[in-house]
């Protein structure tokens, strides 16, 4: 049976899509911070999962808590056939004014040097079975900054592009792929760190994290001779 490893498996994108391969019938891999937020997300998933699902707290901003989840994930179901870098925050005190040097650092942690950590771990096992796909779900600012996004927020989005693109030119030849999903703004909790939140009406204009979801099932899932190197979208 295929397994996907889920990271910010506990709300938002991560949790749409976990729920999607779930639904599938893949084995899932829930993996987030705190515990409870993960159990929640298995429980969505119904009695019909089972076993299926399993929960791997790590704070993926921790390289050594990475190391651990990839060995429990490689115990529990085995090789993994799909990795989709979910887990992204940003702070309130964004702007290049008010942005601190503690802030940067934790901003990059998790959204850069986090996926990187995720890369790392499933890596060797996917160059073992000559396949996997790798699924970085960016932002429309990792291409085009915006002021409302912050410095940290837009410089780590940047550096997941970057990541993307060299498992491709690196990866391809040992059956590895991998894409970037760039959508614009997504109703998560993450909108809730901005320093003015969207209004509710705002929010249900905006992509929904179903949305993304259904995109990263379409590049899991296409022949693994296709190699899709990103998506861009955005709500009508």
């Amino acid at each position: 049976m295929n397994t996907a490893v889920v990271t910010g498996a506990g709300s938002g994108v991560g949790r749409a899509v976990a729920l999607k391969f779930a639904q599938e019938g893949w084995n899932v891999a829930l993996v987030g911070r705190h515990a409870e937020p993960l159990s929640a997300t298995a429980g969505l998933a119904g009695p019909a999962a089972g076993d299926r699902l399993a929960v791997f707290p790590c704070d993926v901003s921790v390289a050594g808590e990475v190391e651990q989840m990839g060995t429990a994930v490689l115990a529990r179901f085995g090789e993994v056939e799909v990795l989709v870098n979910a887990a992204g925050t940003n702070i309130p005190m964004r702007s290049l004014e008010l942005l601190s040097i503690e802030d940067w650092h934790f901003v990059l942690a998790t959204n850069l040097h986090g996926a990187y950590y995720c890369v790392r771990a499933v890596l060797p096992g996917m160059r073992r079975q000559g396949s996997g796909t790798i699924v970085n779900i960016n932002s429309d600012v990792g291409k085009m900054a915006r002021d409302l996004a912050g410095a940290a927020y837009v410089s780590s989005k940047f550096g997941l592009s970057g990541l993307t693109q060299q498992i491709n030119a690196e990866e391809r030849g040992h059956g590895v792929r991998a894409c970037s999903i760039f959508p614009r703004d997504i109703n998560t909790p993450l909108l809730d760190k901005r320093p003015q939140p969207p209004a509710p009406e705002a929010r249900a204009r905006m992509l929904q994290p179903e949305d993304i979801a259904a995109c990263v099932w379409l590049v899991a899932t296409l022949p693994s001779r296709a190699v899709l190197d990103e998506i861009s979208l955005s709500s009508r």
